[in-house]
């Protein structure tokens, strides 16, 4: 009998585009339990900015895995192929940018759909920034200029998703405020440096590159404001600094 993986899902405060040390993701590639995982890159979000993806393989291409890149503003394959493709990964890394854009353009193509189906079928979902928002019902993003918040996603995590939650000015205070309002359902604010693991829609793992960046859980409070209660997150260190365990005697 076949066991079909749980639906899982990775929201990433920061990766190989803003990272030197490469721990989240190392921390992304060791949720796939396979020796080569087959990692694509969807630069959507960023109008498939080459120097992006050029980020990305130099990035990969130095690690145990097959990288590759699905662009869409110059895409190359029919729906068959485009299907057979997305389905076959281990892993999709979607970038940042612009979450209204990546949405409408996804839509285009029918890659949301897709993306459903990787899901159900066990593909590991990821990604920074935009590519972090798509994932939930809602967001809070800076797509139309001013931060502001989208009620649209693809909800394949309930609630919403805030980025840069400590990087980004004003980023804190008109999420809380988006929340409070109900104009988004309650939801996760990731500040830089956080990595939250979803299966099956429930946090089953939290980590963080940076002793001070924290996840938080973000919910009306019932009284027109918030509560934000800092979930802990597992500190991760460079391999070399990882301390063997002591021999018994």
């Amino acid at each position: 009998m076949t066991v079909v993986p749980e639906p899982r899902l990775a929201l990433i405060g920061g990766g190989f585009s803003d990272d030197e040390d490469g721990l989240l993701d190392d921390w992304v590639l060791g949720q796939v339990r396979v020796p080569r995982p087959k990692v694509c890159f969807v630069p959507t979000a960023s109008g498939d900015a080459p120097a992006y993806v050029e980020r990305f393989f130099a990035a990969f291409q130095a690690r145990s895995c097959e990288p590759s890149v699905l662009p869409l503003f110059h895409r190359e394959l029919d729906d068959e192929a485009l299907r057979t493709f997305v389905l076959s990964q281990d892993v999709v890394y979607v970038g940042g940018g612009s979450t209204a854009n990546l949405l409408a353009v996804w839509r285009a193509h029918g890659v949301d759909r897709l993306l459903h189906e990787a899901f159900d079928r066990g593909t590991l979902l990821c990604g920074i920034s935009a590519g972090a928002n798509c994932w939930a019902e809602g967001s809070h993003t800076d797509s139309f200029g001013p931060l502001t918040h989208l009620a649209d996603g693809l909800g394949l995590l309930s609630g919403s998703v805030c980025p840069h939650y400590d990087s980004e000015p004003g980023a804190r205070s008109s999420y809380r405020a988006a929340v409070a309002n109900r104009a988004l359902p309650p939801g996760w604010a990731l500040e830089d440096g956080v990595g939250a693991l979803f299966t099956d829609g429930r946090l089953t793992d939290s980590v963080t590159r940076l002793p001070q960046a924290r996840l938080y859980r973000v919910e009306p409070d019932g009284g027109g404001g918030v509560t934000e209660q800092a979930v802990p997150c597992r500190l991760l260190v460079p391999p070399h600094q990882v301390t063997p365990p002591a021999r018994a005697r």
